[in-house]
Parts: structure tokens; sequence; C-alpha cells
């Protein structure tokens, strides 16, 4: 089992280049979340994520498409600690309900919103054609507003949240008491 390798770490267990990181993520957020503690395994899997997903937070992509972008990665690898949190972060944000139903669906319902749809299919074609996406996708992209960088964007929110996902599976991390009212099942 996955858990007994990956402790949840502390200032007093984790490695000493972990601690920077732990530090600054609990300075953010109030709290150490135990994916974080988990992560701390790996300072550079740990330390990398932080900056990507940062980097991410800091694109031209708006608030909601980032976040439909998060949502849909996590719905489709599964990890539950993920949609837990973007679930109270779409909720932070003041996202529609509805929005934020169709985000959680297994199978994936489409949006109501045509952009955010947008953004959710063209996430799902450049992973499924590993970036190679066709011309009338791409169109059909930026036919909603997004822009070429938009669509470089995309691609460094599947990259950071393809790492946070998987290793959160493999750690078998588990979902904070403080997420509990958005968690979710596969």
């Amino acid at each position: 089992m996955p858990q007994t390798h990956f402790p949840d770490h502390t200032a007093e267990t984790a490695p000493a280049a972990s601690l920077r990181s732990m530090a600054a993520t609990t300075s953010r957020l109030g709290y150490l979340p135990a994916p974080v503690a988990r992560l701390a395994t790996s300072p550079h899997l740990l330390d990398g994520f932080l900056k990507i997903s940062a980097a991410f937070e800091s694109t031209t992509l708006d608030p909601l498409s980032r976040e439909v972008l998060i949502m849909t990665i996590a719905t489709r690898n599964g990890c539950h600690v993920c949609v837990a949190m973007h679930t109270a972060k779409l909720t932070a944000l003041g996202a529609d309900a509805g929005l934020v139903k169709s985000l959680r669906a297994q199978p994936q319902q489409p949006l109501n919103d045509e952009r955010l749809e947008a953004v959710r299919q063209f996430t799902l074609e450049v992973v499924a054609t590993s970036g190679a996406v066709c011309d009338d996708t791409l169109r059909a992209f930026l036919a909603h507003g997004y822009t070429p960088q938009n669509a470089l964007e995309v691609v460094l929110g599947i990259g950071a949240y393809t790492m946070s996902t998987l290793a959160n599976r493999m750690t078998g991390a588990p979902l904070d008491d403080r997420l509990a009212p958005f968690a979710w099942e596969e």
C-alpha cells in the first residue's frame, strides 16, 4: 500500500530541502495539507509542483478557465484530493453550482457555458493527441476568445496538474478535514 512509503511529513521528519516549500504552503493556507506533507518525500517534486502551479496561476487564462482545466484533469485522472480542493476553490470564486456539478460528474457532462466548455474540450484534446491538435480544434478554441498564448498555457496547466494528480494518487494522499464538505469519489 503506497501510504506506508509516503509518510505525512512534519517539520521534524521532512527532508531539509522540503522545509521551505512546506512552510510557504502552511503560511499561505494556514495549515499543511496532507498531500503536501506526503509530497515532501521528494523535495524536487514538491518544489517543482508549487513553482509550476504558481506559474499556471499567473497565466492570462481567467480564473474560471484555469479551474475548468484543473477539474478536467483531476476528474480524468481520478484524484479525489484535487477534485475536492478545486471544488472548494470554485465555490470561493462564486462559480455556478451547475458548473461545479458538471465538472465533478463522471462521465463528464458538457458545460452550459460555451466558452468554458471550449477550454474543457481543448484540454481533453491536447491530452488525447499528446499536443498534436488539429487546426480545426485549435480554431474552435480560439473562436471562443482564447489566444494562441492561452493554448500554450493549457499545456502548462496540464503538466502541473498531471504531476499533482498522479503524485497524490501514488502517495494515497488523504482528504483533509477542511475539504470534507467537497469530498468526491470516482
